[in-house]
């Protein structure tokens, strides 16, 4: 699996995780009119989501780390870094713990929120394909 899967996946979790981000500081509303209706955040599930507290697990909006992860991730893909030591430990470490976010975030969207988020969901499904991407190159090297 080439270093393009990984990149690209970072492209579009980057643009959902900018776009939570845009949405937890206000600086654009959940359902605005030019935003693709299939990633409009509605103001009763997905939006609401994005201000509790389970949205800053470590304080600042999670989406904010998440940006800084795909960005990370982008640039080792396309500078190569992706495969050399530590980068490849570093990135497959970030990405477990991004699993593991992933699936509390997921059981509290579930269980405790009670609320369906297409986005959030995406946005974990994609990092459990990055992790899976990233745990066979390193198997494989």
């Amino acid at each position: 699996m080439g270093a393009g899967a990984v990149v690209m996946l970072g492209g579009v979790g980057l643009a959902v995780a900018s776009y939570f981000t845009a949405v937890a500081y206000r600086w654009v509303e959940p359902d605005a009119q030019w935003i693709p209706a299939l990633c409009r955040l509605d103001e009763k599930t997905c939006a609401s989501v994005v201000f509790t507290h389970q949205a800053r697990v470590f304080g600042l909006p999670n989406s904010v780390l998440g940006q800084a992860y795909y960005v990370a991730l982008i640039a080792a893909g396309l500078s190569g870094a992706i495969d050399t030591a530590p980068w490849s430990h570093i990135l497959l470490g970030a990405s477990a713990a991004t699993v593991c976010l992933a699936a509390y975030l997921s059981y509290s969207l579930l269980w405790v929120l009670r609320a369906s988020c297409r986005l959030c969901f995406t946005s974990h499904a994609i990092n459990v394909v990055i992790f899976a991407l990233l745990l066979y190159r390193f198997l494989g090297s």
